[in-house]
C-alpha cells in the first residue's frame, strides 16, 4: 500500500512542478518566451509582462501633490527602518552566537513562505503575500508616473503559482531623475505596505470590536491530560467536567485571567488538597464549579519534567493552557500596541513595546489562526456572526485581515533595510551619494560612481552576512 506522504508529495509537489515545467516548454515553443515577448524568466520565476494597466498609473499619478508627499514619508521611513533593522540584525547576530544547537529554530522558520515555514499557514500566508506583493509594486509604479518616470510594463512573477507583482519601470528615465524623485519611487514600496499594514489593523480592529467578546475572562483550556484531576472532575448536577474549549476563572476563590494567575493560585495549594475550580462550561454555556483533589506532578512524569523534590511539592490540575488568555489574544488584535497589561508576559516593562512584539509573535504561540478549539472561547455577532457558519465565515476573515497586517509589516521592515535589490539598498545608496558629494565635492562622477558601488555592495554584503549567521550559527555544534 502507497503512504499517505507519497501521495500527498505526489499531489501537492512534483504534480505541480511538473505542470509548471510543461508551461515554460510550451511558452518557449510558441515563441512566447524572451526578451520583448509577454512572457520571460528570471531564474525559476516565470515573468507574465503586459502594458495593461499602465494608465490606470497614469490617471492615479496625476495627483502628484498627494503621492510625493506619500513618498517623501516613505523616505522618512526608510530610513529610519533601515537603521532600526540594522541594529536588530546585529542584535541577532549577536544573540545567535549564545544560543545553543538544542534551543535553535528551525532552519524553515527563518524564511516567511507560506507552507514551507511551519508557523505560516499556507491559505492565509499566500493570500496576504500575494496581496502585499502586488500592492507594494503597483506603488512604485503610481510614484513613478507622478515623478515623470515612465513604465514600460507591469506583470506576475509565477513560481508553480503566483507570487507577486512587479512593475518594469524606465531605466533611462530613472536614471536621469533627481535623487530626490528616485527616492521617492523607492520608498514607496515600504510606505505602502505600511500604510497597508495601518489599514487592515483598523479594519480589523473595526470588525472584532463591533462583533467578538470573550465568553469569560480566564484561561483557556486546549486539552485535559489523561488520569489528571481535570479529567475526573465533574460538576454536581451532571457528568461533563472540565473540557477543551472551557475557560478556567477562578482556583480555591483566586481569579484567574491569565496563567500566571492560574499557576501562582495552584502555587499557594499543595498536592492531595481540595480546591473549588470555577470554570466557563462550553457544553453549559455559562460559569459552573466543582470541588477538586489536585493532584501532585511527581506521579505524572509522562506530563511533567524537573527534579524529584520540585514535582513532589507541585500542585496540578491536568489542563493544556493557551500561551496568552484569550482575553489577551483579543486586546492585542483590537488594540496592537496599546493592549495594555502585556509587558509581564515577555518580562518588558514598556507595553507599547510588549504588545506590539506579541502582536508580530502570536503565530509562534500556536494559537493563530483562530479556528477549532480556539473559536470556542468566544462569541461571534455583529457583521462577522451575519457572515454565518456559526462564527466561522468570520473567523476565516478576521484571520485574514491579520495575516494582511502581519505580511505587510515584515515586508515593509524586510525592504527598508540596506541592500540592493531591496528599496531600501537604493535609498542607501543615494544616501551614500550624498554624504559623499558633500564630504569630497572635487571628486568626479567616475570617482563618485565608484565609491557609491563599494559602499552599496559592502551593504549589501553585510546584511546577507548577518543574515546567515543569524541561520546557520545557531545549529553548528
Amino acid at each position: 500500500m502507497v503512504s499517505s506522504l507519497y501521495v500527498d508529495l505526489l499531489l501537492y509537489l512534483v504534480v505541480p512542478v511538473l505542470l509548471y515545467v510543461g508551461v515554460i516548454f510550451a511558452l518557449h515553443r510558441k515563441g512566447w518566451l524572451g526578451k520583448d515577448r509577454p512572457f520571460g524568466l528570471l531564474g525559476p520565476l516565470l515573468l507574465w509582462k503586459t502594458v495593461h494597466g499602465r494608465r490606470l498609473l497614469d490617471r492615479l499619478g496625476r495627483y502628484r501633490r498627494f503621492w510625493n508627499a506619500f513618498g517623501d514619508l516613505g523616505i522618512i521611513l526608510g530610513l529610519l527602518g533601515m537603521v532600526a533593522m540594522f541594529a536588530v540584525l546585529l542584535w541577532s547576530a549577536w544573540r545567535a552566537s549564545s544560543i545553543p544547537a538544542s534551543a535553535a529554530p528551525p532552519l524553515t522558520e527563518a524564511l516567511v513562505i507560506p507552507g514551507l515555514n511551519p508557523l505560516v499557514p499556507i491559505g492565509y500566508g499566500l493570500l496576504a503575500l500575494i496581496v502585499s506583493v502586488v500592492l507594494h509594486e503597483f506603488s512604485h509604479g503610481i510614484l513613478a508616473r507622478a515623478n515623470d518616470v515612465r513604465v514600460k510594463s507591469l506583470g506576475v512573477l509565477f513560481l508553480v503559482v503566483p507570487m507577486g507583482a512587479f512593475v518594469e519601470q524606465d531605466e533611462e528615465d530613472l536614471t536621469q531623475a533627481p535623487a530626490r524623485k528616485r527616492d521617492r519611487i523607492a520608498a514607496a514600496g515600504v510606505m505602502a505596505n505600511f500604510a497597508l499594514a495601518l489599514l487592515f489593523f483598523l479594519l480589523l480592529s473595526g470588525l472584532l470590536v463591533t462583533s467578538v467578546h470573550v465568553k469569560a475572562n480566564g484561561v483557556g483550556v486546549l486539552s485535559v491530560l489523561a488520569d489528571t484531576p481535570a479529567a475526573n472532575t465533574t460538576v454536581t448536577m451532571g457528568s461533563d467536567g472540565i473540557a477543551a474549549g472551557d475557560l478556567i476563572t477562578a482556583v480555591n476563590g483566586t481569579a484567574t485571567p491569565s496563567i500566571i494567575d492560574l499557576e501562582s493560585a495552584l502555587h499557594a495549594t499543595h498536592p492531595g488538597q481540595t480546591v473549588q475550580v470555577q470554570w466557563y462550561s462550553q457544553t453549559r454555556g455559562g460559569i459552573v464549579s466543582s470541588p477538586v483533589t489536585l493532584g501532585e506532578a511527581l506521579h505524572f512524569p509522562q506530563y511533567f519534567s524537573g527534579s524529584t523534590e520540585l514535582l513532589r511539592n507541585t500542585s496540578i490540575l491536568g489542563v493544556g493552557e493557551t500561551t496568552l488568555p484569550p482575553q489577551t489574544i483579543l486586546d492585542l488584535l483590537t488594540k496592537g500596541p496599546a493592549a495594555t497589561g502585556t509587558g509581564a508576559m515577555i518580562n518588558s516593562n514598556n507595553d507599547v513595546f510588549a504588545s506590539s512584539v506579541l502582536f508580530i509573535a502570536l503565530p509562534i504561540t500556536n494559537e493563530l489562526p483562530v479556528q477549532g478549539t480556539m473559536a470556542q472561547f468566544y462569541s461571534v455577532g455583529g457583521p462577522l456572526g451575519a457572515l454565518g457558519g456559526n462564527g466561522a465565515n468570520g473567523w476565516i476573515v478576521v484571520n485574514s485581515l491579520y495575516w494582511l497586517v502581519w505580511m505587510n509589516l515584515l515586508l515593509g521592515i524586510f525592504n527598508a533595510l540596506p541592500a540592493v535589490p531591496l528599496d531600501g539598498g537604493f535609498l542607501f545608496r543615494d544616501m551614500a551619494s550624498a554624504v559623499a558629494r558633500r564630504l569630497r565635492p572635487a571628486w568626479t562622477s567616475a570617482q563618485l560612481e565608484g565609491v557609491v558601488n563599494a559602499a552599496s555592495i559592502s551593504a549589501t554584503l553585510v546584511v546577507f552576512f548577518l543574515i546567515l549567521w543569524e541561520v546557520i550559527i545557531p545549529h553548528l555544534p
